[in-house]
């Protein structure tokens, strides 16, 4: 998604779902590229997206507009979805990229195409890795420039 977005450092980058696996590695793979990180969470997971390289966390409940301003963010990771999807619109620059790779609240949103155009913002659907993806991924983690807290050992039958 963030290789989708072309996300660069210095920019700011809005993951919703950052708690989850997908999200949290999300977060650490665009904080590792420089960019800064607001975190959609609830309030009880807070703490540990700031500890993996979150500058900011909004719970999910909260107004995003309020919490960031319109216009606040250069790209929108998306693993959620509706209802809240309007507004990942909303807080988007122009020339913002959505990029969306789950719909965990629900896969039907209303989209104003008047919040699309105006801001000449680009969308992305993501579910195949560029081929580079992977093995940048892999090199992070055998370098321990992301952790993977969200794993735990399996255990095999005898």
């Amino acid at each position: 998604m963030l290789t989708r977005a072309n996300l660069r450092e210095g920019e700011t980058v809005l993951v919703s779902g950052a708690s989850g696996g997908v999200g949290s590695a999300t977060v650490q793979l665009a904080q590792a590229r420089g960019a800064k990180v607001i975190a959609v969470t609830s309030a009880s997971k807070a703490k540990a997206l700031l500890e993996l390289g979150a500058l900011k966390t909004i719970d999910r409940g909260d107004d995003l507009i309020a919490a960031i301003g319109a216009t606040g963010v250069d790209v929108a990771i998306d693993l959620v979805a509706a209802p809240q999807w309007p507004a990942l619109l909303d807080v988007l620059r122009p020339h913002g990229r959505y990029a969306v790779a789950g719909a965990i609240a629900g896969p039907i949103v209303e989209l104003d195409v008047r919040s699309l155009y105006p801001k000449d913002l680009s969308f992305f659907g993501c579910t195949v890795l560029e081929p580079q993806v992977f093995k940048n991924l892999v090199k992070r983690i055998e370098h321990k420039e992301i952790a993977l807290w969200w794993l735990r050992p399996i255990r095999c039958a005898k």
